[in-house]
């Protein structure tokens, strides 16, 4: 088996969904940005690149029809590059590594460009539903469609987590992240991204473009939280 290395690695910055900076930005786009980061900033011949492997929660809409590949053609990688889509929901991401890893360990490639993208904004909003649930996995598994909220409530009760544990987690979570863009600890891995998008008056109820860049997202040291 083959070492295998991480060269080096790149994100856009986050953002708000439906109501954020990236509200009309592709999540294919966003991806094909930081791929052409990532080959820029280390001096990487696209031609050398054997295949782009990409994991997405929820795939369709603009997340569909193999974004890996379609992300590969949208970068500087282009044609030549092949391009594959997984999913494993909040998993994707790190399973498309660590497939990316075990084709190298094992010889079948050289040089694979990996990571994930999701976009709530552009495929939640529009999921299609029809014929979703499998009936006979709603009688004897129903769990397996269970979503994050339930899920986290189950969670909280077999382990007996705290609504304030968890509040006093995320208040220290909040304050770290404070922190470390304060000290521009996240800046070498975040890729600002000039973007459009839209704004609501929520007065008026009147939306209007704007162009702007999303790079980071700065965190409230304020948290609210019901301990408080």
């Amino acid at each position: 088996m083959r070492e295998v290395v991480i060269v080096d690695s790149v994100r856009t910055g986050l953002a708000k969904s439906f109501r954020g900076k990236f509200n009309m930005t592709r999540p294919d786009d966003m991806a094909a940005h930081c791929v052409d980061a990532l080959l820029v900033r280390n001096g990487i011949d696209p031609k050398l690149v054997d295949d782009c492997i990409v994991g997405a929660g929820s795939n369709e809409g603009a997340q569909g029809m193999n974004i890996g590949r379609n992300v590969a053609v949208l970068s500087r990688l282009g044609n030549p590059v092949a391009g594959m889509t997984l999913n494993r929901f909040c998993s994707s991401g790190l399973q498309a590594i660590a497939i990316a890893a075990n084709q190298v360990a094992s010889g079948c490639s050289d040089i694979i460009v990996a990571g994930g993208v999701e976009s709530i904004t552009m495929t939640l909003k529009s999921m299609n539903m029809d014929n979703l649930f499998n009936p006979l996995l709603q009688q004897d598994n129903p769990g397996i469609y269970y979503p994050m909220g339930k899920t986290a409530e189950i969670v909280a009760n077999r382990y007996g987590i705290s609504r304030e544990a968890q509040d006093a987690y995320a208040l220290q979570s909040q304050q770290r992240t404070a922190r470390a863009q304060a000290e521009g600890l996240f800046a070498d891995e975040i890729v600002p991204m000039a973007v459009k998008y839209q704004i609501e008056d929520k007065a008026t109820g009147e939306k209007k473009i704007v162009d702007g860049a999303e790079s980071w997202r700065r965190f409230c040291l304020g948290y609210s939280v019901s301990m408080q």
